[in-house]
This record gives structure tokens, C-alpha cells and sequence, in this order.
């Protein structure tokens, strides 16, 4: 079985997971600070024998998703397994921006805590939901004690009160609970040994965290630049910041350690200016989403053919294949002046 994630995740990078894993190779110990969808991690070669593995994200739903799957899979299944209904998706919505985001505060604290019901309704809802703004508690509408729909403004915890997706991808996960039930068991068996935590990328690329092995791959792959994509595609505002910028730091400030393997994902024009010759570029294009598949976004369908991954010196990059330089339209000439290309 190829195990991938159960929920459409925007950004995701599996269609390019087999190119980062012929850069790191079967390394000892495996890093993942933006976990997502998993989609790299879940594309490991079967063959490795590296046995340290780290997922970290800072959305707490994600992370309490994959902790519940790990530790419940049936239960998961069993919240999870409903037909799409539109006032279902409203009401639970509401519940899961507030009642639920109270319940997860303890992830940060405790490693082992989790919270199955809120894990299955939360990928019940994001498989019926058209775009970003699932659970990120960002929209006008809310519940009074009634359970009636208010308009709370921007102060509250509200919902964007948003149509079901009726295509092939918004029929929910309703598949019937024994297939559901087997596919979560078998996600469970491959976390199993994966530590998974959640909070600030920094925590798990410390000094210490990293010492572990003799081979270290670090696969970074943050929010992009929001001057390039869209700011609401994150679920905290933490995330809505330059973190691409420090990211790519602390990338250069370690790719030069023999130890590690470190692959940056990013856009081409966010990152090249400031990668030296020695990190390999690799040009890759990525998936059509809802929107371009549609026609309705081409500012993303010209950002997909945008997507690069930099192999630190490290890495096994000798035979992938390097992506020439964009050149700039304007550079300096002999005399000073700008002169186009």
C-alpha cells in the first residue's frame, strides 16, 4: 500500500518526495519542522534503515491529527465516517474553532496527548471544503449558547460560513468505516516510531536535537514568502511571517556540516539571490490546485512552475540534474548604469 494523507493539503510535496529522498539517501536521522500532509515522510524508501524520524508543525490541528491516527486509528475512523452535509460542516466547523481549539492547548505541553474526536471531525470537514480557511478561526460567523449563527466581527473565534465541495474531492471521507478503519491502521503502523510534535520549526533543528547519527537529513520545507503566495493559506499568523527568510539562515548557516543533509523547498525568486554555488538547484513544477485546475487562479499557476528544491553541498546530488539561474530583466553594467537582458 502507498500511504499517503487522507486530506487534500495545499502545498504538498510528494509528486516531488522522490527527488529529496535520492538527495538525502538512508540517512540515520530524518527531520521534518513542516510536517503538512506528511507527504514526504510517507514517501521514504522501504529499503531505508535510518530510525529517527521528527515531524513538527505548528498548526495544532494537523499535528493532533497524525498524533490521534498514531495512537487511535479506530477511533479517528469511526468520527470521521459521515456524509457530507452542509449544516453538519457549519455547526462542527464552529465547534472545532472553539470547543476544539480549547481542547488541543495541552499538545504543546504533553507529547502524548491527543484528541481523537476533534482528529476525525476536523479531516471529515477539510476533505468537504472548498479552499483555505478551514478551523483557522479567522471568519465572521460564530454560535451563541443556543447553537443559533451569529456574526461575532473580528474579535471572536468565527467561520467562514462556506458551500460544500460537491466535486470528487468534497465527498467527504465517507467510504464506509472498514476501509476508513484500515487505511488509518495502516497510517498508525508507519508512525509508530515517528515522534511528532508541534510548535516554533526552531525547537527540533537545534544543536542537540540533531545529534543524533552520523548522517542528519533535514527536509525544509516553510510557508513560502508572503510577498510571493497568499497569506491566508496558514492556519496561525505565526506562520503568515517572513519565516522563509529565517529558514533559509539556518539552512546556510549549517549546509557546510558533513553530518547533515539539508533540501530547501521555495520559489525560484524568493531564495536564489542568496544561495551560493555550492547548494544545487533543482527546477521542478508543481500539481495543478482546485483553483488553477479551473482557470480561476493563475497567479498560483504560474508559481507552481516556480518551485525549486537547493541540495546543501551534502547532499547525493551528483547525478540530478541542476537548474540554470534565472537571470535577472536588470543588472548593473561596466559603467553603472542598469541595462536590460
Amino acid at each position: 500500500m502507498t500511504l499517503k494523507a487522507p486530506f487534500p493539503w495545499f502545498g504538498g510535496k510528494r509528486k516531488v518526495a522522490p527527488l529529496v529522498w535520492r538527495a538525502l539517501g538512508d540517512v540515520d536521522q530524518y527531520v521534518e519542522p513542516f510536517a503538512g500532509s506528511l507527504a514526504t515522510l510517507l514517501m521514504r524508501p522501504a529499503g531505508h534503515t535510518g530510525t529517527v524520524e521528527t515531524v513538527n508543525d505548528m498548526d495544532s490541528y494537523l499535528v493532533n491529527f497524525w498524533r490521534a491516527v498514531k495512537h487511535a486509528p479506530e477511533e479517528v475512523a469511526y468520527h470521521a465516517n459521515d456524509p457530507v452535509n452542509e449544516s453538519d460542516l457549519t455547526a462542527r466547523h464552529i465547534w472545532l474553532v472553539n470547543t476544539g481549539r480549547e481542547r488541543l492547548l495541552r499538545l504543546e505541553g504533553d507529547p502524548d496527548y491527543y484528541d481523537a474526536k476533534v482528529a476525525g471531525w476536523w479531516l471529515w470537514g477539510i476533505c468537504a471544503w472548498i479552499g483555505s480557511g478551514w478551523c483557522s478561526g479567522k471568519g465572521p460567523w460564530g454560535a451563541d449558547e443556543e447553537g443559533k449563527l451569529i456574526h461575532l466581527g473580528n474579535a471572536g473565534q468565527g467561520v467562514n460560513r462556506q458551500l460544500i465541495h460537491l466535486g470528487d474531492a468534497g465527498r467527504g471521507v465517507d467510504t464506509g468505516l472498514e476501509a476508513i478503519t484500515a487505511y488509518m491502521e495502516a497510517l498508525a503502523a508507519r508512525l509508530r516510531y515517528v515522534r511528532v510534535t508541534v510548535g516554533d520549526w526552531t525547537r527540533v533543528v537545534t544543536a542537540g536535537a540533531l545529534t543524533y547519527g552520523s548522517t542528519v537529513g533535514v527536509f525544509l520545507d516553510p510557508p513560502y514568502d508572503t510577498d510571493i503566495r497568499a497569506g491566508d493559506l496558514y492556519a496561525s499568523d505565526a506562520e503568515r511571517g517572513q519565516v522563509s527568510t529565517a529558514v533559509r539562515e539556518w539552512a546556510l548557516a549549517n549546509g557546510d556540516n558533513p553530518r547533515y543533509r539539508i533540501v530547501l523547498a521555495g520559489y525560484e525568486p524568493e531564495h536564489i539571490e542568496y544561495m551560493p554555488d555550492s547548494w544545487r538547484m533543482v527546477a521542478w513544477t508543481a500539481n495543478k490546485s482546485y483553483g488553477t485546475a479551473n482557470g480561476s487562479d493563475s497567479a498560483n499557476d504560474a508559481n507552481r512552475r516556480l518551485e525549486r528544491l537547493w541540495l546543501s553541498p551534502h547532499c547525493q546530488h551528483d547525478e540530478i540534474p541542476q537548474a540554470p539561474r534565472m537571470l535577472p530583466l536588470f543588472a548593473p553594467s561596466s559603467n553603472g548604469h542598469q541595462e536590460a537582458r
